[in-house]
């Protein structure tokens, strides 16, 4: 039987145009407390430095893997063709401006590995361009179904890990945004409940006031999403959509506050649990 310690994980990094923090990405997977990994990277025809970050970062460490794509063609297809060159049995996805604390994935294999599951996520916060910390946690309840899904994503893809001997291959659809959550609602739909871990191992940043137009784009896709990905009749999509315009509203009222009162804190290693 496998042991943990010689279990592979493929990390899922797409990048375009993230010269500003992907090296700060690849450097806190280097940090990881549990070394046999492999950081697949996707780089969507960046028109900025990023390759030759990459490229820098890459020459420093083997298990760095990058791949260019020769059109640019959205983050989908980027994590799609990481996917498919990974060859771990657990993959884990990090977006280029992310950041994960040192035991992340030590503590999420641990995890996964005790309770034999196929699907886990973490607790995030999130973090301003500069890296202050805002205060604003992700909500990380014990499990999460099909329906709770359908009503709220909780689940931030920066934290989630997959193990490919129990779920097969995986893939995302082709959309330009909310692939990650048409993924974990086809999991679940196929009856995997994703398990979360109460605890802050990742930091999600946030650009500007990226918060208030991601929200309003996240509405829209969620709709395609209910209506065209799911096939869910239009009184179901409604009754769903009324659940999740409620709780975004709350979501983001909520975020501006913290923001406001906290925004000059740094997060310096800081977790809640």
């Amino acid at each position: 039987m496998t042991t943990v310690q010689s279990t592979l994980i493929s990390v899922i990094t797409p990048a375009f145009n993230a010269e500003d923090f992907i090296k700060e990405t690849i450097q806190s997977v280097i940090d990881q407390t549990y070394d046999n990994w492999e950081m697949v990277i996707v780089d969507d025809r960046s028109q900025d430095g990023t390759v030759g970050y990459i490229k820098e970062m890459q020459a420093k460490d083997s298990r760095i893997k990058l791949i260019e794509l020769e059109e640019n063609s959205g983050s989908a297809v980027a994590r799609n063709t990481a996917m498919d060159c990974a060859e771990g049995r657990y993959i884990a996805f990090l977006d280029s401006d992310d950041r994960w604390l040192p035991e992340k994935l030590e503590k999420q294999l641990q995890f996964m590995t005790e309770k034999d599951i196929a699907f886990s996520f973490t607790k995030y916060v999130r973090v301003l361009k500069d890296g202050s910390w805002t205060g604003y946690f992700s909500k990380t309840p014990d499990t999460v179904n099909y329906d709770d899904l359908m009503k709220r994503c909780v689940i931030g893809c920066l934290t989630v890990m997959l193990d490919r001997d129990k779920l097969g291959e995986v893939q995302m659809a082709n959309i330009r945004t909310r692939q990650d959550y048409a993924l974990w609602l086809k999991l679940a739909r196929q009856g995997h409940l994703a398990y979360g871990l109460p605890e802050v191992l990742a930091t999600y940043r946030v650009v500007g006031d990226s918060i208030s137009s991601n929200k309003r784009k996240a509405a829209r896709q969620n709709w395609y999403v209910f209506r065209n990905i799911e096939k869910q009749s239009l009184p179901a999509s409604i009754w769903y959509f009324s659940h999740y315009a409620v709780i975004a509203i709350k979501d983001l009222i909520k975020y501006k506050i913290i923001v406001k009162s906290r925004s000059g804190k740094k997060l310096s290693g800081h977790q809640e649990n």
